[in-house]
């Protein structure tokens, strides 16, 4: 990763001239953690025309998330945002003590302000090489329908995670206010989300971004399966289907990769936490940048081996 003038220039896929006009993603920069900020401070567009998608869990710290937004959208053409659970977290160390619902709607008019486009703005349309292609932000948290084996209820599925000491950090932090609970807000997200995707027009395809992974399928390989509770909800299981669909953009699991579903190239596309870029280091693929989206590109070779990811921060707290 060649380093110019004190900023790391690591969106590039190789060292010769990028192509003008990319579609970059990112996810799960988790800024808060200085090692991750001193990467994505030298993150650089290969052109002026590139754009940069922001798949959630910027930093947990309101302050800290309109910085890089900031950072961002002097560099690239255009930012596009969806929320991670993070970035609703209302941690005791940010002075914004906004919760829930208003804590999003709060993000969202700062981001307006500095032109990141955000789930409740109009879908950009990308026009450079792959387009067009609609950019749809969206944001549908998730329910708990992604249960372990030998669960029936949302009750027996976190049980079972507490018994196991599997618990995401979210069921202290993420409040679903003014909904009674986090399924509640999931199920309104998905119905007003699925609404707009059902307006768009079939015949342009769509590049679909949502932080939590919206087919259950990548959480299959999760170290510890009851984690998946908080990675999405069934009721976006088909919506890779239900509209023309270029490609799934994700992040959340930390789990970086490339998978097919029903035709659909999904992407993870997580930087993580800095103890887990030096696990993948060690199996030959290194953090490299945000993953070119449009055009996409010919597929990296994959070292034989990578590990499995572990979805927790340790066996009793799960943070992603």
């Amino acid at each position: 990763m060649p380093v110019r003038a004190g900023r790391l220039f690591n969106v590039s896929p190789a060292e010769s001239p990028a192509p003008p006009g990319r579609l970059m993603a990112v996810s799960d920069i988790h800024v808060g953690y200085s090692e991750n900020r001193l990467i994505v401070e030298g993150i650089e567009p290969g052109s002026p025309e590139d754009w940069l998608i922001l798949a959630g869990d910027v930093a947990e710290v309101a302050s800290e998330i309109e910085a890089i937004w900031r950072l961002f959208t002097e560099r690239f053409a255009k930012v596009i945002w969806v929320p991670g659970n993070h970035e609703l977290w209302t941690p005791k160390h940010d002075p914004l003590r906004l919760r829930g619902e208003a804590r999003y709607r709060h993000l969202v008019e700062v981001a307006r302000g500095l032109g990141v486009v955000t789930p409740e703005d109009p879908y950009p349309v990308w026009t450079g090489e792959g387009g067009p292609v609609v950019i749809a932000p969206l944001f549908a948290l998730y329910d708990y329908s992604f249960r372990p084996a030998g669960t029936a209820t949302k009750e027996q599925a976190l049980a079972l995670a507490r018994e196991t000491g599997v618990v995401c950090t979210d069921e202290w932090l993420l409040h679903p206010d003014p909904y009674p609970t986090i399924d509640d807000w999931s199920r309104a997200r998905v119905a007003y989300t699925a609404e707009r995707l059902a307006a768009l027009d079939p015949a342009v395809p769509t590049v679909l971004v949502n932080h939590w992974p919206l087919v259950r399928q990548p959480t299959d390989i999760l170290r510890y399966p009851t984690f998946a509770l908080w990675c999405g909800t069934t009721s976006t299981a088909d919506w890779h289907r239900r509209v023309r669909t270029a490609a799934v953009i994700y992040g959340h699991l930390h789990i970086p990769r490339t998978t097919w579903y029903d035709g659909v190239r999904f992407e993870e596309v997580s930087m993580g936490y800095p103890r887990e870029r030096i696990a993948w280091e060690a199996y030959g693929r290194p953090f490299a940048g945000p993953r070119q989206i449009l055009p996409y590109p010919p597929e990296p070779v994959v070292a034989e081996g990578a590990p499995r990811r572990a979805a927790s921060q340790s066996p009793s707290t799960a943070r992603h």
